[in-house]
């Protein structure tokens, strides 16, 4: 067995291994896994090479140090695990490299989950992965909530509606905060508007007892939103649509594919 020039546990502000994997030099990051060094070092912070080489989308780093026996759900000192590194660049290469060498989806942490950090960034095609390979679409993030939150907070559309499509629940609360809370505060009236027809309630209250149209300007696009569907009640199809989507559950999508109904009334139960 080679010998190892630098061991697990060495704590380091910067190593060359690091670096590597930062920057992508495929060949120094090759070099100096013949060399000996460890892949699993981490620096203060205990940030591993894969760490680095996942947060900038490095899929060949990421594939070298994994075939070297980096660890795979090797925690930062906030705990993250460099498949939330990679969702968060949103390199869906890195993600599913990652997931193929055993990497949890559904981490237990505190903060940020893989797919809290894909509506963080705005990368619908990274959500949609994390979601197709069982991501918890309900995970509590102790400082931004669900990942409804966090797409909504960020203004991130195809996010959101990837995950209200895939059953994320539309009025989940966070200190009473709903994703229609969020919405009102970045004055996002298309936001609003797909929140509602999802079933978003207009009406909540959050912990300072306010509605998301208190968070409005008088007379602004949103504003005159949440006048409209305060003053409104939703169609027959529409609470027919909620009904049926709500009977479906989680992944719904599939399950309105596989209905013996007209396309039109399929594409209905979309929102297509």
């Amino acid at each position: 067995m080679r010998a190892r020039s630098h061991r697990a546990g060495n704590w380091a502000d910067r190593t060359p291994i690091h670096d590597a994997a930062r920057h992508g030099y495929v060949l120094q990051l090759q070099q100096l896994i013949d060399s000996g060094v460890c892949v699993n070092l981490f620096r203060v912070d205990s940030i591993t090479p894969l760490h680095e080489a996942a947060l900038h989308g490095h899929t060949k780093c990421v594939k070298l140090l994994l075939a070297a026996g980096a660890q795979v759900e090797a925690r930062n000192i906030d705990g993250s695990t460099p498949l939330c590194d990679a969702a968060s660049a949103g390199s869906l290469e890195c993600v599913q490299l990652l997931l193929d060498h055993g990497a949890n989806v559904n981490p237990q942490l505190f903060t940020a989950s893989p797919l809290h950090e894909a509506c963080m960034s705005g990368k619908p095609e990274c959500v949609k992965l994390l979601i197709d390979v069982g991501a918890n679409l309900e995970a509590h993030d102790c400082h931004f909530g669900t990942p409804l939150h966090v797409a909504c907070a960020m203004e991130h559309l195809d996010c959101a509606k990837a995950l209200l499509n895939a059953g994320a629940n539309v009025n989940a609360a966070k200190l009473h905060e709903t994703a229609m809370h969020h919405a009102a505060k970045v004055k996002n009236k298309n936001l609003i508007e797909m929140l509602v027809e999802f079933g978003g309630n207009v009406y909540a209250r959050d912990n300072q007892n306010k509605r998301p149209s208190d968070y409005t300007w008088s007379n602004s696009p949103s504003a005159k939103c949440f006048e409209y569907y305060e003053r409104m009640p939703r169609t027959l199809s529409q609470l027919c649509r909620l009904k049926m989507r709500k009977a479906l559950g989680q992944r719904g999508l599939e399950k309105v594919a596989k209905l013996n109904i007209p396309p039109r009334l399929k594409d209905y139960l979309s929102y297509n």
